[in-house]
C-alpha cells in the first residue's frame, strides 16, 4: 500500500489538534506528517504516536513534499496557502469556509455524497459543522422521502469558536463560582457563562446570520437540491463540546414514523437514541469525543395534517465529525480509490 505525505495547516488550533488525534486513531498509511501553523506557534511540539512533532511556520515552501493537506486554518490563511499547495501537486481538504460554495470545489460529507470527492481539481471543502451534523442525521430520511423544507434551531458549543471559546467559558464559570465580576468577553459579544447568545456570525439585510445561511446554501450543494428551503436559527450555548439541533423537515412524500425510525437505526454515521419513555435521547455529553451523530425525539409534526413532516433532535461532536473526522474520512476516500 502506498504511504502518503500529509500536512495539517493550522495544526495548533482546536480542529488541527483533533485532526492529529483522528489520524492516529484511524491508522492512515502515513509516510510523513508535517504540522504547519503561524509564526506564533512555530517551535511548539505536539505528540503523534507517542513521538513529539515540531510545528513549523507555514510558508510557500511548506508544501513541496506533501500529498494531502488537511486544512484547519481561518479563511485568510486558507486563501493564501491552499492555491500554493495545489500548485505544488497536493490535494487540499479544507475546513475553512473559503471554498465551500465555489462551483469548482466539491463540498463533501462521506456518508452523504462521497462520490463528489472524486470530482475535485485539487481542493475538497469540508462543510460547516452544523451542516454536517444535520445532513448526516437527515440523509437516510431524504433518500426515502425527499426533503423540500427544513426548520432548524442549532445550539452550538463554545468549542465551535476554537480554543479561545473554551477558555472564555471556563474563565467566566470560575469567576462566577468565586463571586467575582465577569471579565470582559473577547471571543463572544456577551458573557457566555449561564447565558445564550442568538448570534453566530454577522447579520444580513433579512436578519439572518452568516452561520444560519450556511445550512441552506451548503445543504443545497451537498444534496444537489437547489430548491431546498431552510429557515435556521443558530444559538451559542454554554456547553463545552458537541452541537445540538432541533430539526423539522417537510418531505415530498408522506412519512411513516415507524419506517423513519427503522431507517435511522441502520443509517451510516447515525446512532438512534430514541426512548423518551425511559428518558433516553441525544445529549452533548454523550456525543462528545466520538464520531456518530445521535438522533432521537423522533415524532410527527402535529402542525402538518398532511403527515409529510417529521421532527427530531440530534447531537454530534462538532470538532470531530463536524470538522476533523470528516476531513480525515475524505482523505480515506481518496486513499482507498487510489489503492484499488
Amino acid at each position: 500500500m502506498k504511504r502518503y505525505r500529509i500536512a495539517i495547516l493550522g495544526a495548533s488550533g482546536a480542529v488541527g489538534r483533533e485532526m492529529l488525534k483522528v489520524l492516529e486513531e484511524r491508522s492512515l498509511p502515513i509516510a510523513s506528517l508535517k504540522l504547519l501553523a503561524s509564526r506564533r506557534s512555530a517551535g511548539k511540539t505536539l505528540l503523534f504516536q507517542g513521538q513529539p512533532l515540531t510545528i513549523e511556520e507555514a510558508d510557500e515552501h511548506s508544501f513541496d513534499d506533501v500529498d494531502i493537506v488537511l486544512g484547519a486554518a481561518e479563511n485568510d490563511v486558507a486563501r493564501r496557502f491552499v492555491p500554493i499547495a495545489v500548485a505544488k501537486g497536493a490535494i487540499v481538504i479544507d475546513n475553512s469556509s473559503a471554498y465551500r460554495l465555489d462551483e469548482e470545489v466539491p463540498l463533501v460529507i462521506p456518508e452523504v455524497n462521497a462520490a463528489d470527492a472524486f470530482a475535485h481539481h485539487g481542493i475538497i471543502a469540508n462543510p460547516n459543522c452544523a451542516t454536517i451534523i444535520a445532513l448526516v442525521a437527515l440523509n437516510a430520511l431524504h433518500d426515502a422521502y425527499h426533503a423540500r423544507r427544513m426548520i432548524v434551531s442549532t445550539y452550538q458549543a463554545v468549542s465551535g469558536a476554537g480554543i479561545g471559546g473554551i477558555g472564555e467559558l471556563e474563565t467566566q464559570m470560575k469567576e462566577m463560582s468565586e463571586g467575582r465580576a465577569l471579565s470582559e468577553p473577547a471571543v463572544f459579544p456577551y458573557p457566555i457563562a449561564c447565558n445564550l447568545i442568538p448570534q453566530i456570525g454577522g447579520f444580513d439585510e433579512l436578519g439572518y446570520s452568516s452561520e444560519e445561511m450556511k445550512m441552506q446554501n451548503e445543504g443545497r450543494k451537498i444534496l444537489h437540491e437547489e430548491t431546498l428551503r431552510v429557515n435556521c436559527t443558530c444559538v451559542r450555548v454554554p456547553v463545552l463540546r458537541s452541537h445540538s439541533e432541533s430539526i423539522t423537515v417537510e418531505f415530498e412524500k408522506e412519512v411513516d414514523l415507524a419506517q423513519a425510525r427503522a431507517l435511522l437505526a441502520k443509517a451510516e454515521g447515525v446512532r438512534l437514541v430514541d426512548d423518551p419513555a425511559n428518558a433516553r435521547y441525544p445529549m452533548p455529553l454523550d456525543t462528545s469525543d466520538q464520531d456518530l451523530v445521535f438522533v432521537g425525539r423522533l415524532r410527527e409534526d402535529i402542525s402538518d395534517p398532511s403527515h409529510h413532516s417529521l421532527t427530531f433532535w440530534c447531537c454530534g461532536d462538532q470538532i470531530r465529525k463536524g470538522a476533523a473526522t470528516n476531513a480525515v474520512q475524505i482523505a480515506e476516500l481518496l486513499i482507498q480509490r487510489e489503492d484499488r
